[in-house]
């Protein structure tokens, strides 16, 4: 038997906790932490102020783990699509994509409150991605660090900029019918490789002298230098 019967406390309690959660983010995607109080998680969740804060103490504390079930539910779904093959399932992908916009929005959201909480989610979502790509992908790239933080930072400022990106598309990119252009772009974008791979072998050789402690110029390109 799944959860408890109602009426059992410690059920009553789970539920209750899910549902304050789950309300808060839609809120905190709605209208940022900021403009989002605790009544106002309290009312959406159907559960008094006290109720709240004797679960998670704060709001502070309640968008920490809003924070963590974003990120790990997003992980989970992709990995479900990818490597369990439910993107072929009938059904699931409908069931889910709901889902994945709404925890989109709540991660743009977060991204942008320049808070602490912003800067350390941004940071577990490259943490993330790089044990991603090194156990899945880990021939793609010899610096998975550089490569998680280049591709979280390329996704979140699409997300930052979706009136920018939305505005190109004619559609809101927060929509099922925006997101799914967007994504069947991505997908295009990340199947076909935009470098021949001898120019980016040669654009490796070009990068490497400037690694030394003293990397060569360029006689006579230096603006600095006229006149010296």
């Amino acid at each position: 038997m799944v959860g408890g019967p109602i009426g059992d406390p410690a059920f009553e309690d789970l539920t209750a906790r899910a549902r304050i959660r789950d309300a808060a983010i839609r809120l905190f995607a709605e209208r940022g932490i900021d403009g989002t109080t605790v009544r106002d998680i309290a009312q959406e969740a159907g559960v008094s102020p006290g109720l709240l804060r004797h679960h998670f103490g704060s709001k502070e504390a309640l968008r920490e783990v809003c924070d963590a079930y974003a990120l790990d539910r997003l992980v989970k779904i992709k990995e479900d699509l990818v490597f369990e093959g439910k993107v072929a399932t009938p059904g699931f992908l409908p069931s889910v994509h709901p889902t994945i916009v709404l925890l989109y929005r709540y991660l743009t959201r977060a991204l942008l409150d320049g808070s602490s909480g912003a800067a350390a989610m941004f940071d577990d979502m490259v943490t993330l991605s790089e044990q991603w790509i090194s156990k899945h992908a880990p021939t793609v790239t010899e610096d998975y660090r550089a490569y998680a933080a280049v591709f979280v930072g390329m996704q979140s400022g699409m997300l930052a900029m979706h009136e920018h990106v939305s505005r190109a598309l004619g559609v809101d990119i927060f929509t099922t019918e925006g997101h799914l252009r967007m994504a069947g772009a991505l997908a295009d974008f990340y199947s076909h490789p935009l470098l021949d791979p001898g120019f980016v072998t040669k654009a490796r050789a070009a990068m490497e002298p400037l690694r030394a402690p003293n990397p060569p110029t360029a006689t006579g390109t230096d603006p600095g230098a006229e006149g010296a």
